[in-house]
């Protein structure tokens, strides 16, 4: 129950922006104008800010990278072992594969900054910007053989490890945010939880099937128990505490984030099933994400 109440506003903006895609009609533009300014704007936003205005021991953040990679790791080795469920159909396991493991960091971000505020947001921000080449080149890999779309390209258009790096770089050099910039910054940063979150409701495909049944669950199993159970497992025999351990219990407990489908569509994937799976797995987390909130809180 705790963990239910500390989530439900978060899942009850996502719950909204499904509601008001379908009944409002604000355009066919709209809401991808919407996911656009989130991705490019607020969220890279709220990230520097946090990270730029925190001083980060690297040697003490050093087990949430390894704790995060373990989790990480998890997915993939796991998600490798769906190949056969899916028989001959070899595009859509290189699609759907990544939803075993790929997370959405705007969910992480908003959950984060509830429990520990500026300090959970930098955490998550510095593993996010660990993690996010590592996701990326494993997706990229699997998909590679259906498109052309490069690794390096790929993480170099990735604003929110531009904006980690801008903030790494910025923290190390220890100077001060002015207080007009640090202000502005905290405008865009307000926004970015609320507006994000909507952007996920309203890109939920609940309609269709996702085909290849038996391996769509088995995906959704990997992401949202084994992973966050990987996550325990390496955070506690690292011994990690406070705030870095709660970052990777719900980094580990992430639904899978909508770029998967962006990546499978871009490299002529099987989009439809991923965002079948997308959805899906966003919905089911909704159950799991407050079950591994509260055992990480409890912890």
């Amino acid at each position: 129950m705790q963990g239910i109440l500390l989530l439900l506003p978060d899942f009850g903006l996502i719950l909204l922006g499904w509601a008001l895609y379908r009944l409002v009609d604000f355009g066919a533009t709209f809401w991808s104008g919407v996911e656009k300014l989130v991705y490019f704007v607020l969220f890279p936003a709220l990230l520097f800010k946090a990270l730029a205005s925190t001083r980060i021991d690297f040697a003490a953040a050093a087990p949430l990278f390894v704790s995060g990679a373990a989790a990480l790791a998890c997915g993939v080795v796991l998600g490798l072992l769906a190949g056969p469920l899916f028989g001959p159909n070899k595009s859509a396991f290189a699609s759907r594969f990544q939803c075993a493991f790929r997370f959405n960091s705007y969910i992480g971000l908003a959950v984060i900054g509830k429990l520990h505020g500026a300090a959970g947001i930098a955490a998550m921000g510095i593993l996010i910007g660990a993690m996010v080449p590592l996701a990326n080149v494993a997706s990229v890999w699997m998909l590679a053989r259906h498109g052309n779309l490069g690794v390096l390209r790929e993480m170099a258009r990735n604003p929110l490890l531009l904006a980690t790096l801008a903030g790494f770089v910025f923290s190390s050099s220890g100077l001060t945010l002015p207080a007009a910039a640090a202000q502005l910054l905290g405008r865009l940063s307000e926004a970015a939880v609320a507006l994000g979150l909507l952007a996920v409701g309203a890109a939920l495909k609940l309609r269709g099937s996702s085909g290849a049944h038996g391996a769509s669950c088995y995906l959704l199993a990997v992401k949202l128990l084994a992973v966050p159970a990987a996550a325990l497992l390496a955070a506690s025999s690292l011994g990690l505490g406070g705030v870095y351990f709660d970052t990777v219990i719900v980094f580990g407990a992430l639904p899978t984030a909508t770029s998967a489908y962006i990546l499978a569509v871009r490299m002529g994937g099987d989009g439809p099933g991923v965002a079948w799976l997308v959805s899906a797995n966003t919905l089911a987390a909704m159950l799991t994400l407050p079950v591994w909130l509260t055992i990480a809180l409890r912890y």
